[in-house]
């Protein structure tokens, strides 16, 4: 009976190991194997050792790229997290409509990548944009945006609060999750909603916002459809495109318009190096702050 059981098991999910095997374990060992070789897509791959690997750590390229991307990554990820909590929270104290608002928060989600970087460009124009024009009803001069190298990450930040519907989605149901009574002895005890908002609401749903804490700051480090599409796409040479320089920006440039695919696999895995030793470091420095049921982590 267990040999039958876990043979049909096997089978229903037999569609994700093929495609697993096929779409993603296959690549990620042949892209181990193309980093070491001289690869430029139409001529068969050279073996060369690590010279790629050489040579990333002597490309000023991939220095500012990193840069780019960590400073986005620092700016981004609790700028984040502290809007949809803020907005989860909302929804929550809410009595009527929620669920238009839970539906209305997450359609942004929707949007393709490359009409919000499209966007994004409409929306913080220096000259014309409708934040500027916002910012000029209260007599403040709003930044260049989208050329001054100062301000183009900040725009970035700013448009990446666009797709927090999902964040604020799951933040609502671990909110829905916690006892009511814990709020109701706070009451007794004479805590107001800040203090039950810091000792209740925040460690209890603390997993889940450490949760998207790790997912986040990992989708920030492979930010790039929107900055490539607002400062790198059709051949835009208008903007400040140094500083929207993200690392998987450079690894697609080198990959798919210089052809350089070897070099773009080592790329990809120093890149594949560097996420996962960020998350480590998360994961041993904020899972003390990690509140579970049966303890702290």
């Amino acid at each position: 009976m267990r040999f039958i059981e876990t043979r049909a098991a096997l089978l229903f999910i037999s569609p994700w190991i093929l495609g697993f095997l096929i779409f993603t374990a296959w690549p990620v060992i042949n892209s181990a194997y193309l980093s070491l070789t001289d690869y430029d897509v139409i001529n068969d791959p050279s073996f060369i050792g690590f010279d790629n690997y050489v040579t990333l750590f002597q490309d000023p390229k991939v220095g500012l790229a990193l840069r780019n991307t960590f400073l986005f990554t620092v700016m981004s990820v609790p700028t984040q997290l502290v809007v949809s909590l803020g907005l989860a929270l909302l929804l929550n104290s809410a009595t009527k409509a929620t669920g238009f608002f839970r539906t209305a928060f997450f359609l942004p989600k929707m949007t393709p990548p490359v009409a919000v970087g499209i966007l994004l460009l409409m929306l913080f124009n220096g000259q014309n944009g409708l934040i500027n024009s916002f910012l000029g009803v209260f007599g403040i001069d709003g930044p260049a945006w989208t050329t001054d190298p100062d301000w183009v990450k900040p725009g970035l930040v700013l448009m990446s609060l666009w797709t927090v519907g999902s964040s604020v989605v799951i933040i609502l149901a671990a909110l829905r999750g916690v006892p009511q009574e814990l709020y109701d002895s706070a009451l007794v005890d004479g805590a107001g909603w800040w203090k039950r908002t810091l000792r209740i609401t925040v460690p209890m749903i603390s997993p889940t916002l450490f949760f998207l804490f790790i997912v986040d700051s990992i989708n920030a480090l492979q930010s790039f459809t929107e900055a490539y599409t607002a400062f790198f796409g059709a051949g835009n040479t208008t903007y400040s495109n140094d500083a929207a320089l993200f690392y998987a920006i450079y690894l697609f440039q080198q990959a798919f318009e210089f052809l350089h695919m070897g070099y773009a696999s080592a790329l990809a895995w120093l890149l594949f190096i560097v996420i996962m030793a960020i998350t480590g470091v998360q994961i041993l420095v904020t899972r003390r702050f990690v509140h579970y049921e049966g303890g702290n982590s």
